[in-house]
């Protein structure tokens, strides 16, 4: 479009525009909100110091509500039983070389007032991703790997948002 066309053109489009945006704003669209939490605060424990699991935990939990040290003056523990990541061969050549991996993020927890009562039972989460390898294109190979590894994390995050979500005090 340019300047010289007629005004009204303009006018028309910049209408039909404006009246797309509206019927996306009127349908309902809106960007993926975390979970809404019903209780004030938690602590998280269980978790290997420096744990990047905990930490993105506590960084999406702390939007919400308070991220406590001491469980004994939390309203929800939140209880890391498990929280490993793995990494297997999956394929190899005739002459040894790794071919492709798996990739595995493990986290099990439970979630319980201080006082012991069981919100959430023993819950596992399990993700797991295939990795192609190729040794003339290791380091990038380690780049793709922790990427895949950061993405299963943030899933994880959101699942165990989900249901901490559910749970009623």
């Amino acid at each position: 479009m340019s300047w010289s066309e007629p005004r009204s053109r303009r006018a028309a489009l910049a209408g039909l525009a404006s009246l797309a945006g509206a019927g996306l704003a009127g349908c309902g669209f809106a960007l993926r909100q975390p979970p809404k939490l019903s209780f004030a605060s938690i602590a998280l424990t269980g978790f290997a110091p420096r744990s990047p699991l905990a930490e993105e935990l506590r960084r999406q939990l702390a939007l919400q509500v308070r991220v406590l040290d001491t469980p004994d003056k939390a309203d929800v523990v939140l209880q890391a039983l498990e929280d490993i990541r793995e990494r297997s061969v999956v394929a190899s050549t005739a002459s040894a070389e790794v071919r492709e991996f798996q990739l595995r993020l493990k986290f099990n927890f439970r979630a319980h007032t201080p006082a012991g009562r069981e919100l959430i039972p023993r819950a596992n989460l399990l993700l797991w991703r295939d990795l192609n390898f190729s040794e003339t294109a290791t380091l990038a190979k380690e780049f793709e790997q922790e990427a895949l590894f950061r993405d299963m994390q943030s899933d994880v995050v959101l699942q165990v948002l989900r249901r901490l979500a559910a749970v009623q005090i």
